[in-house]
């Protein structure tokens, strides 16, 4: 099935989501203009489009509602799903009411129901689009395979496409209230400072990272450690099961924690929690603590 095999002369178009351009683009010289803008259609370079389609496309882009100046859009069309493999092929418009050419990178996007429940999201890179002209509407594909769709049925009516500015969010320190009480401010933007410059993590990526490690006089070993989510919502921790490796190589603490109420690391952020392994788990005989790391075993 080729591109244009997707867009039908009995399509119409959906729901529209803006949002304002300074959420996706910084530094951009936005319009002084009131006034709604109409978009006009723009066709991909590359494509080479049969008049026909070109009809479709046009029928299409008409009845698209002006945006508010300074907007970016995705205006839902149609979502087709191939039995076989599960994939949405979802039909859109990418719209913007900028005068000036854009040019967009990585961004998430996001399939809600009329709830607003979520039931798709991807990564997409939006240099495959291209450059789209000043005020513009550009059709296009995005392809959902089926490890990213959260739902066993096809969305009904009301539902849209729009962006996930998680994905865009700088990853950041999250503190629990209780060591916020426990912290300075300085030792608070210690912590933050530290998180800054870890490794960046990828898109859905979740790791730990230790912080302190302390032996007590009772033999038990208290360890602090970043948990560290790189999702773009929030993840809850209920069980942890954690190995403690001292700068040896040896497996100094073994243990499984419950956490009750679960933990909550927002998304895209870093939330530090202590764990104390009670002396029976712990084996810290000729333990070298200078450096350590702690590990989820598989």
């Amino acid at each position: 099935m080729g591109l244009f095999d997707f867009f039908k002369k009995t399509d119409k178009v959906g729901t529209d989501s803006a949002i304002d351009s300074s959420n996706l683009i910084e530094g951009i010289e936005e319009s002084s203009e009131k006034k709604l803008v109409k978009t006009k259609l723009s066709l991909h370079p590359d494509w080479k489009v049969p008049q026909e389609q070109k009809y479709v496309f046009s029928f299409l882009a008409n009845q698209l509602v002006p945006l508010r100046p300074n907007q970016l859009s995705l205006a839902a069309i149609d979502i087709d799903e191939d039995k076989k493999t599960g994939t949405w092929y979802v039909r859109a418009f990418f719209r913007s009411s900028i005068p000036h050419n854009i040019e967009l990178g990585e961004i998430g996007l996001l399939i809600l129901d009329k709830n607003n429940k979520r039931l798709a999201g991807k990564i997409f890179d939006f240099k495959e689009l291209g450059t789209l002209p000043p005020e513009s509407c550009r059709p296009w594909v995005f392809v959902f395979e089926k490890k990213y769709i959260e739902t066993d049925e096809l969305p009904g009516e009301g539902w849209k496409i729009v962006f996930n500015l998680n994905t865009l969010k700088e990853h950041t320190l999250d503190l629990d209230e209780s060591w916020k009480k426990q912290l300075s401010i300085e030792q608070q933007e210690l912590l933050a400072k530290v998180v800054s410059k870890l490794p960046e993590l990828g898109h859905n990526e979740v790791n730990i990272t230790g912080l302190q490690a302390n032996l007590h006089d009772d033999k038990s070993l208290s360890v602090s450690i970043f948990i560290r989510n790189g999702n773009d919502r929030a993840i809850n921790v209920e069980q942890l099961p954690l190995e403690i490796i001292d700068a040896n190589g040896k497996k100094i603490a073994k243990g499984s924690f419950t956490i009750d109420p679960p933990l909550t690391v927002k998304a895209r952020t870093t939330k530090p929690w202590t764990f104390v392994f009670p002396p029976e788990l712990v084996d810290a005989e000729g333990a070298d603590l200078s450096r350590w790391k702690a590990v989820v075993p598989q």
